[in-house]
Parts: C-alpha cells; structure tokens; sequence
C-alpha cells in the first residue's frame, strides 16, 4: 500500500547527496509529495512534484508502479531504480537530461546587459494576478505557474517574469517549483518568437529578481539547447544523468 508521508525527515536520508531542488521542495514541504510503502520506517521513496518522480532507497516494485497519474518523467536514483522502472514500464522512453551545478556566481551588470537588450515592440513585467491568468490560457505558458495549485499560493512563493508583445505574451521565464533557500527555472517561448534574444533576457531578469531577494534561480536542462542558454547566462554544466518518460499525457518538460 502506498502511502503520503507525512513525516517527510523519516525520508530525507534516502535522498542524501542527490541535488535537486525539486526533491528538496518536497522534503522541505514547500511543494509536492513523498510516498512510501512504509511510513513508519520507510525503506524506499518517492518525491513527486509537477510531472517530475524521484525514486530512492531500496528499489521498490510497488512504488514505481504507483507512478501518478499523467506524464510523469521518472528519475532512479542507482542502476537497480532504472532496471525496475524498464521492468515495470517496458514502453518507457529512456532518455537524457543535464543537471547544472547549483553555485553560480553571477555577473549581474552582464546579465542587467542581457535585460536592455529587449528588443522594441516589447514589455518586460513581473507575474502578477492578471498575468497568472494570462499564463494558464496557453500550454506553452500554463507550466509557468500551473505547479503551485492556486494563484494565491503562486504569488506567495513563486517568481516569474513574461515579455508581451501586443498584450500577448511572447517568452517567460518562471518558478516552475519553489523550496525554501530559492527557485526551479521554467523557461519557455512561443515558436514564432524564438531566435530573438527573448529567452535570455526573461531568464536574465528572473535571475537578477531572485538574487536581489537571496533566492538562489536553479536551472536543470532538458536538452542542449538549454545547457547552451544556461551557460551564456553564467551556470556551469554539471552531469548528465538518466531519466524515463512515462506517458498517460502530454509532454510538457
């Protein structure tokens, strides 16, 4: 049986070392859950946020098909996780993602450089109540504040700037999650906007946001295109680990 710990330290040194954020948030219990087969003494966990799972401790069959519901990207811990996860789910597509290092030491008159590059024609602002709105009416923008579970948790925890083009918005950078000490970066622009500098300066902005409140903006990249981006905005590549695709719903990360 599966259940929520509710007691989530029982679990945090299953997750020892690893150094994501998203767990964190989850431990911390900011955002997200921590399930278990045994919430007396768990042997095994799962952290779920969003659409991201983090399976660890001792590989557990029940847990891993007790994946929620929807697009879930599964992430194993060891080896052992991932042969369980192929098992479990044989039509899972394995594939990479690029863990970026969580110290950055940020030069801010490059990155206030990057922000007055905005090109004319466009709006630079901060999410607000209306913009929320506004984020939820497209796909591509929705996962900027979906996660939080309401507005007014959004604006009590989440950071997130979008740039409008003709009241639209073009590109955004936003808290995709939230733990205590700072932010997950969720970065997205509409396609008929790319390859104008948009990205760069909406992560620059949210960026130089949270460093002026002592958050600290950490970026995890889907592809290289995003360690590309990451890097020009002054994040240092880390390592590239494993992850598995578990479909039941649109792709979204």
């Amino acid at each position: 049986m599966i259940y929520e710990l509710e007691d989530t330290s029982l679990a945090s040194g299953l997750f020892d070392g690893w150094q994501e954020t998203l767990i964190w948030s989850c431990l911390q219990k900011v955002m997200g859950k921590v399930f278990v087969t045994d919430p007396a003494r768990p042997e095994s966990a799962m952290a779920f946020v969003g659409c991201f799972a983090f399976v660890a401790g001792k590989p557990d069959r029940e847990l891993v098909l007790a994946k929620p519901e929807g697009f879930v990207i599964m992430t194993p811990q060891n080896e052992a996780w991932a042969g369980l996860i192929e098992e479990c789910f044989p039509d899972a597509k394995k594939t990479a993602r690029y863990a970026i290092r969580k110290d950055t030491r940020f030069d801010k008159d490059a990155l206030q450089k990057i922000v007055s590059g905005l090109p004319a024609g466009y709006e630079l602002k901060e999410i607000d109540a209306a913009l929320y709105d506004l984020c939820l009416q497209d796909p591509v923008t929705a996962d900027f504040v979906a996660p939080f579970g309401s507005k007014e948790k959004y604006l009590g925890l989440g950071r997130g700037v979008v740039i409008l083009k003709d009241g639209k918005i073009a590109s955004g950078a936003s808290s995709y999650t939230r733990y205590r000490e700072g932010i997950e970066i969720e970065v997205d622009t509409f396609p008929e906007e790319r390859r104008k500098g948009l990205a760069s300066i909406a992560c620059a902005s949210l960026i130089l946001l949270c460093l002026k409140e002592g958050l600290y903006p950490s970026w995890d990249a889907q592809n290289m295109d995003s360690v590309r981006l990451a890097e020009k905005l002054g994040y240092e590549f880390d390592h590239e680990y494993t992850v598995y695709e578990l479909s039941g719903g649109n792709r979204t990360h």
